[in-house]
């Protein structure tokens, strides 16, 4: 059988051999045409994302911002109605000595009674500078460290005592009413302070 002539132009082109040819592309390589993207590399097309840090108790993100307490959250509401009770209190203090002391300086006793009087003040504002105090503490319960965890627990010990000392000498007053609502709210306030929540609270990490 003749497969033409070799150097004939016209004639049928030689055949190959059965499975000869082109060669095959080798394995595992990317094939002829359009350009493989690199394995492992991100696609062609639209820009991949960036990775941004996960949310706060994710892998990748900062830690879950902690909730304050629930017995934190009652020391420091206790705190704020505390202070409005020492203002008040200190107000009142100080507008009634003030008062008396027109009095007595009216009835020409004044001298005998300024004694008395600059006590009754300064007690008036010792009331007052006590319900700031307060009211700071409370405040900075939510971003305060260990300091003001010891400054409550320093302050609420001595409100304790002051409490007892009221009720003491109160003689069933208005001093010993006084020092019943000072006893409850300054022991529930240090009974939140020397919790292991509250030492959880005010000594958890900051970023």
């Amino acid at each position: 059988m003749s497969f033409g002539e070799p150097n004939n132009p016209y004639g049928q082109p030689p055949q190959q051999p059965p499975g000869q040819g082109y060669p095959a592309p080798p394995p595992n390589q990317p094939g002829y045409g359009y350009p493989q993207a690199p394995q492992g590399q991100p696609g062609y097309g639209y820009p991949q994302q960036p990775q941004y840090p996960g949310y706060p108790g994710y892998p990748g993100g900062n830690q879950m911002a902690m909730e304050m307490p629930g017995l934190m959250k009652t020391a420091r509401v206790l705190l704020f109605i505390l202070s409005g009770f020492q203002i008040l209190a200190g107000l009142i203090v100080g507008i009634a000595i003030g008062a008396l002391q027109d009095v007595s300086n009216g009835v020409g006793s004044g001298d005998d009674t300024s004694t008395v009087a600059t006590i009754g003040i300064l007690v008036g504002v010792l009331l007052v500078a006590l319900g700031a105090l307060s009211i700071f503490l409370g405040v900075k319960f939510k971003t305060g460290a260990g300091g003001i965890r010891i400054t409550t627990i320093v302050y609420a010990s001595l409100m304790i005592l002051g409490g007892i000392g009221n009720m003491v000498g109160g003689a069933n007053g208005s001093a010993t009413f006084g020092g019943l609502i000072s006893l409850a709210f300054a022991g529930i306030i240090l009974a939140a302070m020397v919790n292991s929540q509250a030492s959880t609270w005010f000594n958890r990490p900051r970023h």
